[in-house]
């Protein structure tokens, strides 16, 4: 399985390409970037380490090379400025990741191409994904609020002095402001958190906004998310590479299946496989998860209805 990585010379990207060099699990990397030289470097020192693990093809290359890519990973995205606003910083990037679906267009790519957004907002690019690259839908799937569990689940774990990958919990909904955490199938090795020693409604919010503040206090700390991320991408490619049918908070366009949403993209619980998006399972929420999330189904269309 071959993977292209659009913006593998930046943070995230490279972390990506690191995380799937050492899961091993596909045969070939290629990174795309419009910094040539950064993408150059990054494949050249992780290539330095392919003898010492994993064994991949790893290079940088370009869309004309990404022709037979199995899965294209796109990362690529600009960074807020002084005194910008969120919808003038979205309407940007938008205009860039339309640029990149258009160069993939040009070259060419299989018809089976998987395309799994990372790029902010991804919500809105995963939904424009869908309308723009003529592919069939369950092949459009993004990172969603893949890192935002991932991020619940490691803090709730840390908090509670339990094994991080022993507790299950998600957060649905958009990646970004009405993001909704479901604490009403929260578990921990099969258990319901809810009825552990200290868990209580003030400490789920505290870890809830914890979480959702994650983002930002990175951010402010080392200068922007890289490891976890990574690691989160690796996580749905490999699921997707070997057809794991593993439910995932992914990112995709909702048809009305669950929850009542239609002619959006956002996270629901999703099986994940080699043909993409599988199917979309609705489980029973609490009330008030349920219209949290359909809130944020709704401001997830008002902000689409505002892109150019």
């Amino acid at each position: 399985m071959k993977v292209t990585i659009i913006g593998g010379g930046g943070r995230v990207g490279s972390n990506a390409a690191f995380a799937l060099q050492c899961g091993g699990i596909v045969s070939e990397i290629q990174l795309i970037d419009a910094n040539q030289d950064l993408a150059e470097g990054e494949a050249l020192d992780l290539m330095h380490g392919s003898s010492s693990i994993g064994g991949q093809v790893i290079y940088a290359g370009d869309y004309e090379r990404a022709r037979d890519t199995n899965i294209y990973v796109i990362t690529a995205g600009l960074r807020r400025k002084p005194d910008e606003s969120r919808l003038d910083l979205i309407n940007r990037n938008v205009s860039l990741f339309r640029s990149i679906l258009a160069d993939i267009r040009r070259a060419g790519h299989l018809n089976c191409a998987k395309f799994f957004i990372v790029s902010n907002p991804v919500d809105i690019l995963t939904h424009l994904t869908v309308q723009e690259m003529n592919v069939p839908q369950n092949q459009v799937l993004g990172l969603g609020t893949m890192l935002d569990t991932a991020r619940f689940r490691s803090l709730i774990a840390a908090e509670m002095k339990l094994c991080p990958t022993e507790v299950k919990a998600l957060i649905l909904g958009e990646h970004g402001d009405s993001m909704i955490p479901v604490w009403s199938s929260a578990t921990a090795a099969g258990l319901p958190l809810a009825g552990m020693a200290g868990m209580n409604p003030a400490l789920q919010n505290k870890l809830f906004e914890r979480a959702k503040g994650s983002g930002a206090e990175v951010i402010r700390r080392k200068g922007g998310a890289g490891w976890a991320v990574g690691v989160t991408i690796a996580e749905v490619v490999h699921a997707l590479v070997l057809d794991k049918h593993q439910l995932l908070p992914v990112s995709s366009y909702q048809r009305g299946k669950v929850y009542g949403i239609r002619d959006i993209s956002l996270s629901v619980p999703t099986i994940v496989g080699r043909n993409g998006v599988v199917d979309h399972m609705e489980i029973d929420l609490w009330p008030k998860e349920k219209q949290g999330l359909q809130s944020s189904a709704r401001a997830l269309k008002e902000t689409l209805a505002q892109v150019k």
